[in-house]
């Protein structure tokens, strides 16, 4: 054999071997976990629950960083510019990955283009919430007040351009009557002035409203989704009480920077599930209103594609844009 032909297959079984050796040793260091919004939040429970039990997995540390602001753009735009290593993931939502881009002309990320899918977590249905105080008992109490106000119902939200948001944008449609969305730059701020009765009502997560509900604090009218939810089941939904056009959920998600190595992506997405599937983290998120799904790095692509298409239709009829 050719001393050349000799050195090119040694050549070739080194890097073989190298590759197999960077694959068996991932990950050897620290994964941060980024969620954009603060602890306490429905996706700070997700990250902070999946992340631990994810640590255990994998065989090393899960470090969650809580980048809040913007509606989970800040953290999106971190991960999505930092270093495609498979040390770097972002817990995303339908705000931040999904509707942003419609509403925001300038948004400095492209979710479709700088990410790699890792799986889908999570959902979450939406529940109407009023303050306790409020003289409506039922949706259409709330309904017919709203087509008869002279003036515009305050409608709380977390965030301009957020699933809440636009969700008080559906009902108002699908209703017949006009609001006031006000936005709050917390969800903290916006949760107080429900309580307080400085609004007249607010699309919260069931993660979100249970404790709420739980402790009297604030009382439910109807909840999105095509059937009740274990955690809320004496909410009615919207589709029961007449209105199957208020049908809207958020879905929580892992992500990489775009360019993260496929054996690191194959292997965050399998233990990530196998994380989620751990009897206790399930019964922690359901406990909290969520529905697990542990998708495909395929089926996550997928949803991403059909709900950008989504969103963008009900932006359009909105003419709602940040800038």
């Amino acid at each position: 054999m050719k001393t050349s032909t000799l050195a090119g297959l040694l050549s070739s079984a080194c890097m073989a071997l190298a590759s197999a050796g960077a694959l068996a040793a991932y990950p050897d260091q620290p994964i941060r976990m980024t969620v954009g919004f603060p602890a306490g939040t429905g996706p700070d429970i997700v990250a902070r629950t999946v992340g631990e039990q994810l640590s255990k997995e994998l065989g090393q540390s899960v470090v969650v960083e809580n980048k809040a602001g913007a509606g989970g753009q800040i953290a999106a735009y971190s991960v999505a510019h930092s270093a495609p290593n498979g040390y770097n993931i972002l817990l995303g939502e339908v705000g931040s990955i999904s509707i942003s881009p419609e509403t925001t002309s300038n948004l400095s990320y492209a979710p479709l283009k700088e990410f790699d899918p890792i799986t889908e977590a999570v959902r979450a249905n939406f529940v109407l919430v009023i303050p306790a105080n409020s003289p409506y008992k039922t949706l259409k109490e709330f309904v017919d007040a709203a087509k008869t106000s002279a003036d515009r119902f305050n409608i709380a939200t977390f965030g301009a351009g957020t699933p809440g948001h636009f969700g008080a944008e559906m009902l108002a449609d699908a209703g017949g009557f006009k609001i006031e969305p006000i936005h709050y730059r917390s969800t903290g701020d916006a949760v107080t002035a429900i309580i307080a009765g400085q609004v007249q009502g607010a699309f919260v997560t069931t993660a979100m409203a249970a404790p709420q509900l739980a402790s009297g604090k604030m009382r439910a009218l109807a909840i999105t989704g095509s059937e009740r939810t274990k955690m809320l089941g004496d909410i009615p939904t919207f589709r029961e009480q007449g209105m199957p056009k208020v049908d809207f959920g958020a879905w929580f998600a892992f992500f990489a920077p775009k360019g993260t190595p496929g054996e690191a992506l194959d292997i965050l997405n399998r233990k990530t599930i196998a994380a989620l599937k751990a009897d206790g983290v399930r019964k922690l998120l359901e406990g909290n209103g969520f529905v697990i799904v542990g998708s495909s790095r395929e089926k996550l692509g997928e949803l991403l594609v059909s709900e950008q298409k989504r969103w963008a239709d009900v932006v359009r009829k909105t003419g709602f844009k940040i800038n």
